[in-house]
């Protein structure tokens, strides 16, 4: 397989869009931004920091002149191409684990190469000392449970926790309230054989004597520790008091100065205001996101990973999105829980009122992230999207990287190829669109409050069922409590079954000015939709570990699961044609049964995946989920094809922003290895 391909967010034309007010407001967001990046490669793995100084080292050695190393005989010049995209991708996933799919990854040298190479520089050689073990070794072969072939940083030290553990800890921080996307957990064992369970808290503040918790596991101690990440985070906090001076309203303000207070502190309450202040904050100019997001990695489902977004408002790329906005009730009444009789046609499963979000098209400045998503919906927290509302943002410069005509994908028929590729880009585009908006911006979470009253008028008929729900949130439980590691692969697969659910609405594809004599037609976008399902759910299967059981991505679980009921339930929509033998493997739609097969198995399924959600009703979800999910039989034959087909991976390059005067100058780089290296090191983080 080829390297990866580099594809450059472009940002110079919405940027010198910017008022000079605008610019050094967004310049110092990045800032804030990027000095977080250290956080994230403490998060993915012990070695990762080090690796990155070594491989700056290495830049700031040569001067950027990489050739010095192959004219000192140090290296080949295939060694030092191989050194080159190992430091393009570990810096593009921000660790030495792919940010989609959690596998680890080495470089393509040995190493008495990589030791020749770094023998020019004192500090390099230090540096690859510390590092050269754990950099080359396999296992570990992924992020997941700490073990024999496993590592998780969200739960360091030498002593590894069991899954047990994990749990009970986790409970006794619930009853406490202390919120855990901020944490890690590290296990101790003293000569008395006793254990001490430490909540690292990332927060600038440190303690001088740890908080004890009450511990129910034997013979051990459970402490909180604050100061997890403190010198990246009193970074990040300068950086955001020098952006309040040029905030453009005091929502901006607002939510800065509390998301500068949770740092310091460590306190998820007040994170948790700063987002209802954030998403009053409609079509800022200059757009960020700070948190500790995303628990995707967190194989316990429910500690974060920190992440800095900082973008740029793109005003009439956002005008197809409002009008969706505005349509979206109309909608809401199409998909499969909907009832006529009651709640304005959406049924007791929905929230009365869709309060129209911030749906926006940007273009990203700064995304310091293991994974650059093109399409975002947040915050995280239920409740705050129930009672505050929530942001959608499509990333465009992100998204753009999809209409790459190089990237061609060897599950779709050479005779289907080129047409499945001209019209990737819109249909990807729809699909996201949907998917965040209708997807993740929909469904009401049906709960019991401590006084007991509840946030529904009687309990209300399941339609799995025909009988009243006898499931739902007790007081002090939350989505993500109840669901655990399931939580954030059955939200994904939710949305993006709306997604799939509503890419035939004629209606919908015409707002964005598609029917049936555009280019491509509605029903090319559908078919294109359809197809590209099925591959996913191929592809997918790469991110599968065969020696633990378990999936290394959130997306690419549901996907897989998602392509299983098409084959299982879409009456001949979806089939896949497979020879081990010649590793032939194809993935076809049948046009004529999209609408009947192929909707009703999506929609059935994402029906269930709803009410299960809705109703808190965990025993069935995970019993129907992971069958569904579960690869066996000819689905392991597929994965080892998947493999051995892998596709080119995306890696991005980066701008930068600097300060000459009061005058903010990007510089943009070039769309190759070296130009990525050159972006970090200029950011002189």
């Amino acid at each position: 397989m080829d390297g990866p391909m580099v594809h450059r967010l472009g940002v110079s034309r919405l940027f010198e869009g910017l008022t000079p007010r605008e610019k050094l407001y967004a310049h110092h967001l990045s800032k804030a931004a990027w000095k977080g990046c250290r956080i994230i490669f403490r998060q993915v793995s012990p070695e990762a920091t080090t690796i990155y100084d070594f491989i700056i080292e290495m830049y700031s050695y040569c001067q950027g002149r990489w050739i010095m190393y192959i004219d000192d005989n140090l290296v080949t010049p295939q060694e030092l191409g191989n050194f080159l995209e190992y430091a393009a991708i570990f810096l593009s996933n921000l660790g030495n684990y792919y940010g989609s799919g959690d596998q680890k990854f080495v470089p393509n040298l040995g190493l008495e190469a990589l030791n020749r190479l770094a023998s020019k520089s004192p500090e390099a050689s230090k540096l690859f000392a510390k590092i050269a073990g754990p950099m080359m070794s396999i296992p570990p072969f992924n992020l997941e449970y700490p073990s024999d072939l496993t590592q998780s940083a969200y739960y360091p030290g030498p002593n590894t926790m069991n899954e047990h553990e994990i749990a009970v800890v986790s409970e006794a921080m619930e009853q406490r309230l202390i919120f855990p996307e901020n944490t890690r957990i590290r296990k101790e064992i003293h000569s008395s054989h006793s254990k001490i369970f430490e909540v690292l808290q990332a927060s600038v503040v440190k303690d001088d004597s740890a908080l004890q918790l009450p511990s129910t596991i034997p013979n051990s101690i459970l402490k909180l520790v604050r100061g997890d990440h403190a010198e990246e985070l009193e970074g990040v906090c300068v950086s955001f008091e020098q952006a309040i001076q040029y905030a453009a309203n005091d929502l901006q303000k607002e939510y800065l100065l509390l998301c500068l207070q949770s740092f310091r502190s460590g306190n998820l309450e007040t994170y948790r205001d700063s987002q209802r202040a954030w998403v009053q904050d409609k079509m800022p100019r200059v757009e960020s996101i700070f948190g500790f997001v995303e628990p995707y990695r967190d194989p316990y489902g429910t500690r974060a990973e920190f992440e800095g977004l900082v973008a740029i408002l793109d005003k009439e790329e956002t005008k197809a999105l409002t009008r969706l906005v505005e349509h979206g009730d109309t909608f809401i009444r199409r998909l499969p829980w909907a009832n006529g009789s009651e709640n304005n046609g959406k049924g007791p499963f929905e929230k009365a009122l869709f309060q129209p979000p911030d749906f926006t098209s940007i273009h990203a400045l700064a995304y310091c992230s293991s994974i650059i998503f093109p399409g975002i919906n947040l915050p995280n927290y239920n409740d705050i999207r129930q009672e505050n509302g929530f942001k959608n943002v499509i990333i465009a410069n992100r998204m753009s990287a999809e209409s790459s005509t190089e990237d061609t994908c060897p599950f779709v028929d050479d005779m289907e190829s080129e047409t499945f590729q001209k019209h990737k880009f819109a249909a990807y585009y729809l699909y996201v669109v949907i998917h965040e908006l209708l997807g993740h911006g929909t469904s009401k979470m049906l709960i019991e409050s401590e006084d007991g009253s509840f946030n529904f008028d009687q309990r209300p008929d399941n339609p799995l069922t025909g009988r009243p729900i006898d499931t739902w949130y007790r007081p002090g439980q939350t989505w993500t409590g109840q669901f655990g590691d399931l939580a954030t692969t059955l939200d994904e697969c939710r949305a993006e079954l709306v997604g799939a659910y509503l890419m035939d609405d004629e209606d919908l594809l015409a707002l964005f000015g598609y029917d049936e004599h555009s280019t491509p037609t509605c029903s090319e976008l559908t078919y294109n939709a359809y197809l590209q399902i099925c591959v996913d759910g191929i592809t997918g299967l790469r991110n599968f570990n065969v020696e633990s059981g378990k999936w290394g991505q959130a997306h690419s679980r549901a996907h897989f699961a998602m392509l299983k009921c098409l084959l299982r339930e879409g009456e001949g929509c979806a089939s896949v044609e497979c020879d081990p033998t010649s590793q032939h493997l194809v993935v076809r739609i049948d046009r004529s049964k999209i609408k009947t097969g192929g909707k009703k198995a999506l929609g059935d399924m994402l029906l269930k995946l709803h009410i299960y959600r809705c109703t808190a009703d965990v025993q069935i979800c995970r019993s129907y989920f992971e069958e569904l999910s579960s690869v066996n039989g000819e689905y392991l034959e597929w994965r080892k094809i998947a493999l051995a087909k892998n596709q080119r991976r995306k890696i991005f390059v980066q701008a930068n922003t600097f300060l000459e005067g009061e005058e903010v100058i990007l510089k943009e780089y070039e769309a190759t290895y070296e130009g990525i290296i050159q972006s970090w090191a200029e950011r002189n983080v």
